[in-house]
């Protein structure tokens, strides 16, 4: 998976790839079910990182930056739910999906730091 620069075509496309990955998955209540929330969750990460490029004031930006690394580690939990004996022919998607959620926390994390500390 090469990596995007740009953070909001990142979140962007981070949210497709997790799409494309439900639409693939077996039929069953659990996938469904956890499906819907990694949907939910890896959607509000990209559409919170918009929200705060356009933020109204820096405690704007800085609560939407919050709400984006909250959503990226609520999207590793449903991943690694979906990481299952069941998905086995899909662990490979899910494992890249699960680092990427991570790093996309990390990185909000250290801008979260750094605007904390300037």
């Amino acid at each position: 998976m090469s990596r995007i620069y740009d953070l909001e075509e990142r979140t962007f496309v981070f949210a497709k790839n997790v799409r494309a990955l439900i639409y693939e998955l077996p039929k069953s209540t659990p996938n469904t079910e956890d499906g819907k929330q990694v949907v939910r969750s890896s959607g509000s990460v990209a559409a919170n990182y918009i929200e705060a490029n356009e933020h109204l004031s820096n405690k704007d930006f800085d609560y939407r930056a919050k709400i984006c690394r909250k959503e990226a580690k609520e999207t590793v939990l449903w991943l690694k739910l979906l990481d299952n004996e069941f998905n086995h022919n899909f662990k490979q998607k899910i494992s890249e999906l699960t680092q990427e959620a991570d790093e996309l926390k990390r990185i909000f994390s250290a801008i979260i730091e750094k605007r904390k500390n300037n």
